[in-house]
C-alpha cells in the first residue's frame, strides 16, 4: 500500500471532511443494510417518509433509496445559489422536510444532480431505522472497530445528525477509513461492512454532470487513471476545499489530502490523476504547473 502523511500532527489535529461526510454515511447505509437494519437500497422513500406517498407528483412517490445514495432522485435543487440551495436548507427550522418540499425536476434515476438534501434525508432514514443517532451508531459499528476516538459532527435543529457535511477527522483517521475500503470492508480481521455492498456502493450508478468528469455512486465519485494498458479504476470521497479520500484498487494505494481552505491552482483530485498516479505506477509524466 502506498501511504503518505502530510504532517506528525495530522494523527491529532480534527479538519473539517465537508462533503467527505458523504462517504462516511455510504458506510454507515451499508453497515445498516447488512445488519438488517435497514431495507434493500430499492426500497421506496415513502417507506421512511409517508408524506410522499399523498404527493402529487407520482415521481416523487417513486424515489428510492438508491436515487438518494447516487443522487438521482430528481429534485429540483441547486447545491449553492438558486431557490433549492444547499444554504437555504441549512438555513431553514427542518432540513428534512424542506428537502421533501422541493418540486420534481426530473424522473428519478434520470439525472445525477448534487444534492446535499438528500444526504440529510438517509442521514434520518439511519437514525429512524437505527433507533439511535448516526454518531451513536458510527460509535458502535464504524469508528469504534476503527479506534476513531475524536471527532466533531453537527446536527439539524431536529438533532440529526449532518449527513452531507460537517463531520471533523483527523487526516490519519480518513487514511484507516480508506484503507477499510481498500480491504474490501475488513479490520483487523473483522468484516465490518459486507465486501459485497463495498463493491454496490463504489461502483459507477450514474454519469455526472459537466463540469465534473466520471461517475458517482453511492455517495462515492468514480474515475479513472489512463496506463498504459486499460485505464485504472479508482473512487474517492471529496470534500470541499481540497479534502480527499482516494482509494485506488489496482495501485492498493489510499491517497488522503487535508486543506483548511480552498486554493489556487489544480485541485488534489487532478494532481493525483494527471501526476501522481503515474509516479505510483512508475509511469513518470512531465511537471503540472497550476
Amino acid at each position: 500500500m502506498f501511504r503518505y502523511e502530510h504532517a506528525p500532527q495530522a494523527s491529532s489535529t480534527l479538519v473539517p471532511v465537508y462533503s467527505c461526510t458523504k462517504s462516511i454515511l455510504s458506510a454507515l447505509i451499508c453497515i445498516a443494510m447488512d445488519k438488517g437494519i435497514l431495507p434493500s437500497a430499492d426500497t421506496l422513500a415513502s417507506e421512511f417518509f409517508p408524506r410522499l406517498r399523498q404527493d402529487g407528483d407520482p415521481r416523487k412517490r417513486a424515489i428510492t433509496m438508491r436515487h438518494l445514495l447516487a443522487m438521482s432522485s430528481g429534485l429540483e435543487w441547486t447545491e449553492f445559489g438558486g431557490r433549492n440551495s444547499f444554504p437555504n436548507m441549512t438555513r431553514s427550522a427542518d432540513w428534512v422536510a424542506f428537502t421533501l418540499d422541493q418540486p420534481m425536476a426530473s424522473e428519478p434515476g434520470a439525472r445525477w444532480t448534487y444534492n446535499s438534501g438528500v444526504s440529510q434525508l438517509l442521514s434520518a432514514i439511519l437514525a429512524q431505522c437505527a433507533g439511535m443517532s448516526v454518531a451513536r451508531f458510527a460509535e458502535l459499528y464504524l469508528f469504534g472497530p476503527l479506534e476513531i476516538e475524536h471527532y466533531r459532527w453537527p446536527t439539524d435543529p431536529q438533532g440529526i445528525h449532518a449527513g452531507g457535511f460537517g463531520l471533523e477527522l483527523t487526516a490519519n483517521d480518513m487514511m484507516k477509513f480508506g484503507q477499510l475500503y481498500l480491504q474490501q470492508g475488513v479490520w483487523n480481521g473483522s468484516m465490518l461492512i459486507a465486501s459485497s455492498l463495498v463493491k454496490s456502493s463504489t461502483l459507477p450508478e450514474i454519469a455526472v454532470s459537466a463540469p465534473e468528469r466520471g461517475s458517482y455512486g453511492w455517495h462515492w465519485w468514480n474515475d479513472s487513471v489512463p496506463t498504459a494498458g486499460a485505464a485504472a479504476a479508482f473512487y474517492y470521497a471529496r470534500g470541499f476545499g481540497g479534502q480527499f479520500i482516494v482509494v485506488w484498487p489496482a495501485a492498493e494505494a489510499v491517497i488522503v489530502t487535508t486543506r483548511k481552505a480552498r486554493k489556487k491552482g489544480l485541485s488534489p483530485i487532478t494532481v493525483f490523476r494527471e501526476r501522481l498516479a503515474h509516479l505510483i505506477l512508475g509511469d513518470r509524466r512531465p511537471t503540472l504547473h497550476p
